[in-house]
């Protein structure tokens, strides 16, 4: 019978210990936080959101923002879209961008004096 309970509080500990990892991720790559990436030419400060992805450049000088986006989890894309620049290295691409919430991966294209370089980063988008 102690090994049986045994089992259980063990059982119960590796849930706790999965929610909380659970809970630490999601707060860390919740929609609308600022997530960094850097490349060999440009690092970017990216906040994505259902309807508006923002693209502050840290590093480097671009002409051109484009951006892809892909949910592995599900097998859905949307298709490439130009970001306008509404300030030297900040660029802001907005409409109808994630048709569904949850984790996704952005390919980020930059190109400019700096060259071109594509950064890869994952980002969980809510509401």
């Amino acid at each position: 019978m102690t090994r049986i309970k045994s089992m259980r509080r063990l059982l119960v500990l590796a849930g706790l210990v999965a929610v909380v990892v659970a809970a630490f991720v999601v707060a860390r790559t919740s929609g609308g936080d600022p997530v960094t990436t850097t490349g060999t030419r440009y690092a970017v400060t990216v906040t994505a959101e259902r309807n508006t992805i923002d693209v502050r450049l840290d590093r480097g000088e671009a002409d051109t923002v484009t951006i892809a986006a892909v949910m592995t989890t599900m097998g859905h894309a949307i298709p490439e879209v130009t970001a306008r620049k509404t300030a030297p290295g900040h660029f802001v691409a907005e409409g109808e961008l994630f048709f569904m919430t949850g984790a996704w991966e952005l390919s980020i294209r930059l190109a400019g004096p700096s060259g071109e370089e594509t950064l890869t980063l994952n980002t969980l988008v809510t509401g």
